[in-house]
């Protein structure tokens, strides 16, 4: 069974990220404010990865002009999106599938959060291009998620650190050292720079880096 249809997984999903993730939260409030800083006061916002419905909560609580249509292919976690905004419900348009389920457009600014370090490289090249063909010129995207290392031995390094954290947040040794090893077997996580690359060459300019909190990442681009 696919993590994210797992009814136990669901239920619990909302508890991972701020425990497992260094700087969750903060990263979301950078990510809304960089956004924020030229998409208009009433933004028609994309985010991809929606499922859970974390991000868009911290956006739609900042920001009451801005609608939002949020693409997953979990529709367990879609369910679980739509009782975590709430009262939001009416701007927010749930999307079941991949980038292609996404509206045209165009949109005002972009978002995907903690979902592309699941995707192989070609369908991770193939969502940026996606994604940036659906925003309007200049304006802004959002990115983070797990990228560390040049090499299989940095990489794992890296790795290593995450178990530590997870360890130091309270994850059972044993639990925390299996998720370790499956995050090492089955999430492609690319380096900084090949992330970086595939930004620009997915269209986007100025690209920056904003966040970096252990095996975790985020940039900001521009259509």
């Amino acid at each position: 069974m696919n993590h994210f249809s797992n009814p136990h997984a669901v239920a619990h999903y909302a508890e991972g990220p701020p425990r497992l993730v260094p700087g969750f939260a903060d990263m979301q409030r950078m990510a809304r404010a960089l956004l924020a800083e030229s998409a208009p006061h009433d933004a028609r916002v994309l985010v991809l990865g929606a499922g859970g419905g974390l991000e868009l909560k911290v956006f739609a609580d900042a920001e009451p002009g801005w609608s939002f249509d949020g693409v997953d292919p979990s529709a367990p976690m879609l369910a679980l999106a739509l009782d975590t905004i709430g009262a939001h419900a009416p701007r927010v348009t749930l999307h079941e599938g991949y980038v292609d389920a996404a509206p045209d457009g165009p949109f005002d600014a972009a978002a995907c959060l903690l979902t592309m370090h699941f995707m192989p490289f070609e369908e991770r090249a193939r969502t940026v291009r996606a994604i940036h063909r659906r925003l309007r010129p200049g304006a802004p995207f959002v990115v983070a998620h797990m990228s560390a290392g040049e090499d299989d031995r940095e990489r794992a390094r890296w790795l290593a650190r995450d178990e530590a954290f997870a360890v130091s947040a309270g994850v059972p040794p044993e639990e925390a050292r299996r998720r370790r090893e499956g995050l090492a077997r089955q999430l492609p996580i690319l380096s900084p720079r090949q992330d970086e690359a595939l930004l620009r060459d997915g269209g986007f300019q100025d690209v920056e880096l904003f966040y970096v909190a252990g095996v975790f990442r985020g940039w900001i681009g521009f259509a």
